[in-house]
Parts: structure tokens; C-alpha cells; sequence
């Protein structure tokens, strides 16, 4: 998994340095793109599906499968939250004339938050994964395999929402 995100993370690094680079430095006409007031939700959803997730964690590591349950699946309708608030925050933009191949700023943002969400619905197949692996009652919730196969997840999913935090404060500061 740490192969997999250090990949993903050198990807959104080096989009992320063509974007800062026009952003900062070329003489083309800026046309900022506003941050659609709906990233703003999407933005506390995410956040909110980190805290679920490790009450997840505290569920299982307490083996009360119910909590884990409840809070595993908690954390995969916010996924699907977040992803909808991201569809509804393209229409936002779309409503106010921004559109993929409108500008070189509004074209980044479009792949950064698509690209974002793609990688996003990678996790919720994990999340989805772990939560019915976890209702197949001939498993135990604490065997090891359960419990590598959770912090896992964890990780890609924690890794996610930072990823989020970075991309929406670059969108956010460099328009």
C-alpha cells in the first residue's frame, strides 16, 4: 500500500507543480476559477469519514463487531456523500460558465477533483470490501488477516483525505 500511495502522491505532486507553475508564473491571462460553495461540504464530509473511520478502528480493536459495523458503514455512505457533493459542485461551476475546456486553471480543476474522486472511489471499493468481508460471520473480527485488511484501508483512505486537504487549499489559494 505504501508503494501505491507514494505512486499516487509523486502523480498529484508533479500536477500539482504544473498548476502552482501557471498559476505563478506565466504571463497568460489569469481567469480564476471560484471554489464552488459546495467543495466547502465536501470538504467537512470527508473530514467527518476520517473521524468515523477510526471510530471504526476503536469498534474493532475493542472487537464489539455491531460498532464496527455501524461505523464502517458510516464511513462509506460519507464516501458516496462526498463524491455526490463533488458532482454537484462540477454543476455549480458549470451554472457559473466554468467548464473543462474553458481555461487552462478551470481544466485543472476539473482533472484534480476528478482525478481525486476517481482515486476516492478506490477506496469506497475497499471500504465496500472490508464491510462485507466484516458481515461474513465465519470470520473472526480480530483475526490477523482482518486486522491487516482494515489498517490497510485505513491507510488508503486517511491518504485520500489529505490528499483532498492539500488539493482543495492549492485550488483554494492559487486561482
Amino acid at each position: 500500500m505504501w508503494v501505491i500511495l507514494a505512486a499516487i502522491a509523486m502523480m498529484f505532486a508533479a500536477i500539482s507543480g504544473t498548476y502552482a507553475y501557471l498559476s505563478l508564473f506565466t504571463d497568460e491571462q489569469r481567469q480564476p476559477v471560484a471554489m464552488p460553495p459546495m467543495f466547502f461540504v465536501s470538504t467537512g464530509i470527508i473530514l467527518a469519514s476520517s473521524w468515523t473511520l477510526e471510530k471504526a478502528k476503536r469498534s474493532l480493536q475493542m472487537v464489539q463487531s455491531k460498532g464496527y459495523i455501524q461505523w464502517l458503514a458510516l464511513t462509506l455512505t460519507l464516501g458516496l456523500g462526498f463524491l455526490g457533493s463533488q458532482l454537484i459542485g462540477w454543476r455549480e461551476l458549470a451554472r457559473a460558465g466554468v467548464y473543462f475546456s474553458g481555461h487552462p486553471h478551470s481544466s485543472f480543476f476539473y482533472f484534480f477533483t476528478g482525478l481525486h474522486g476517481a482515486h476516492l472511489l478506490g477506496g469506497i471499493v475497499l471500504l465496500t470490501y472490508l464491510l462485507l468481508r466484516t458481515r461474513n460471520f465465519a470470520l473472526a473480527l480480530d483475526s490477523e488477516r482482518n486486522l491487516a485488511w482494515a489498517a490497510v484501508v485505513r491507510l488508503y483512505w486517511h491518504a485520500m483525505d489529505a490528499l483532498w486537504i492539500w488539493l482543495f487549499l492549492l485550488l483554494l489559494i492559487l486561482r
